[in-house]
Formats: structure tokens, sequence, C-alpha cells
């Protein structure tokens, strides 16, 4: 049955949404994607996934298609982070090993072994020149960029660490983890500035605005939950799935954002005003038949790609 909010993007007419295709190829659920090698001058027209079936790929948004380029792991893949700067990508495991590939020349650089548990969530930052791991152990880790060793790992809590999220305009990094809580750390020295009571179960999901003003935060209690990134203060409390939301990314346009849930849907929301525009299930848009693990919006074309449990990965053309 559909409610006013779903129903918003029939009265308001704002925004078109079209399933350009579905890519198939993983034996597993689709637990991360990431940006592909940027081309010389283009955005980048390919991007990573990986799945429980121990493997990586690479997909072309032009074609549609899978390249060539195949690795596997000896374990799930749950998170991906790609580097362009030093033209390397991270891939985290469920055995909490962090894999670090090259992608000129296509061969493994090193496996790094700082957790004992699932790496939920790779961030980096080419200010700090550093790279940042989150994980089931409760750890999160800092890494050097140059050297890829372990530069300092903090015990958060004793439930899993979910993600991770950077703020240059505060020089703050976010910190979501099992134990309900946000944990707001300073980017360069990295101590702990702030930590509150954010879900009434699990903070899955963090990220910032483009504009470091707003701070978003996906729980286990499927709510979204909108925080002043100044005080961080609760602006507004969304119940806006059924279910545990998993993530949420920004259109390259920064009008939109989208969220992802384990009730098997897609939303779309106005980064404005926070109302949402459309919804995308398996009944009108021919989505997902299982939870929605991943999303990433390429610049390329402004396609939204999601990922889920039920193997496969979607791309969607959103248009304003």
């Amino acid at each position: 049955m559909k409610t006013s909010e779903d129903n918003a993007y029939f009265s308001n007419m704002k925004l078109a949404v079209k399933k350009i295709g579905t890519l198939t190829g993983h034996s597993g659920a689709v637990y991360s994607l990431s940006e592909g090698p940027r081309e010389k001058g283009a955005n980048s027209s390919h991007f990573f996934s990986g799945s429980s079936d121990k493997f990586l790929a690479l997909w072309n948004l032009e074609t549609l298609q899978a390249e060539k380029f195949v690795a596997q792991f000896p374990s799930i893949v749950y998170a991906i982070c790609n580097i362009p700067q030093k033209n390397i990508l991270l891939v985290g495991t469920s055995a909490g090993s962090i894999h670090v590939l090259d992608l000129e020349k296509k061969k493994e650089l090193k496996i790094l072994q700082h957790h004992t548990s699932s790496i939920f969530d790779l961030n980096y930052s080419a200010e700090t020149n550093c790279f940042y791991s989150a994980g089931g152990d409760g750890n999160f880790s800092i890494c050097s960029l140059d050297t890829l060793s372990l530069i300092k790992i903090k015990k958060i809590c004793a439930e899993k660490v979910r993600s991770i999220d950077i703020n240059y305009k505060n020089s703050e990094i976010a910190i979501a983890s099992g134990d309900c809580n946000i944990r707001i750390f300073d980017l360069n020295s990295l101590e702990e500035k702030k930590i509150f009571h954010a879900h009434t179960l699990s903070a899955n999901c963090v990220r910032y605005s483009p504009d470091g003003s707003i701070l978003l935060s996906g729980g286990r209690d499927a709510h979204l939950n909108f925080w002043d990134a100044k005080h961080y203060t609760l602006i507004k409390s969304i119940p806006a799935h059924n279910f545990a939301i998993y993530d949420i990314v920004y259109a390259p346009d920064k009008k939109l954002f989208a969220t992802a849930s384990r009730d098997k849907t897609i939303k779309i929301w106005d980064a404005s005003t926070l109302e949402l525009l459309i919804r995308i299930n398996k009944e009108n848009y021919d989505g997902h038949v299982n939870s929605v693990n991943k999303l990433l919006w390429s610049k390329y074309n402004n396609y939204l790609i999601s990922s889920g449990d039920d193997r496969s990965i979607m791309v969607w053309e959103v248009c304003l």
C-alpha cells in the first residue's frame, strides 16, 4: 500500500526514474560498490562491485557489461574504496583483511590484517594522506597512503563499527556503530570531539551533506536522522523505511540523495526540503526483490547504481 509520502512524486511530478539495466554475474549477495578507474578528462564510466561470492568485478556503464578485470579473495567482499590519486583499490573482507591492489599493474601490493572481524567500510582522505577502516571487531584503524602501514587503531566500542564519512568543512570524521552511537573525531588529531546517541538500534550509516552543514544517519531502527553538523543537535527524524537503512548517497549535482534499505526499496529525497520524491521497488519499477545493500551515484550520465541480496546490480537513470 502506498503512503502519502510514496505519492509525493505523483503529486509534485518533480522526478523521473528509468531502469537502464540489470547487471548479473555475481552468485552471491552484492555488498559493495565503488567508482572505477577514471578516464583522462572524463567521468568514470566504470565501477567495481564486491560480493559474498568472494569476487570483485569491474563493470562498464556504457556497455552495461562486465570487463575482463576480475579478482577473487579468500573471504566475502564487504567494502571497496578506489583511491584514484594513488591508482590503488582497497578491498575489505569478512576475515578482517584489507587487500591493496595496484590498478595499473593489476596485482596485489599488500594484505593488511589489523582487524579480527569483517571490514564494513573503507574511506580515505587526500588531505591527511590516510585511509580509514571500520571493523566488526569494534575497531577503527588509520593507515598511511604512502607506506600502506598502520598509523593507529582505536577501540570504538564492543559492537560493530559500521560506517565512516569525512567533513572537510569542519575537518571532522564521523563514525557510526552498532552501539547506536555516532562519534565525531578531529580529522587531523583523531581526538574524540563528541559522542551522541543517534538511533534506538544500530547506527548503520553516516553521510555528510556536500556543503558539510548536515550529517545524515541511517539506522537499524529504519529512521533517517538529520543532525546539525556544527553542534550535532537533531534537526529532523523520519521513519523513512520499514526495515534497516544500509546506505545513503548524494547525487553529483547535490540536489538529491538516495537511501537503501533491507525493506527492498530505494528512496530518493529532495536535498533541500528533505521531502521524499520517489520510492523504487519491485512492483512499480522492477526493482530489487531482496535487501538493497549499497548505492553508488555515478557522475557518468547521473546513473544511480544499486546492489542487493538478490545478487543483482541495477542501473537507474534519474532526471529532474
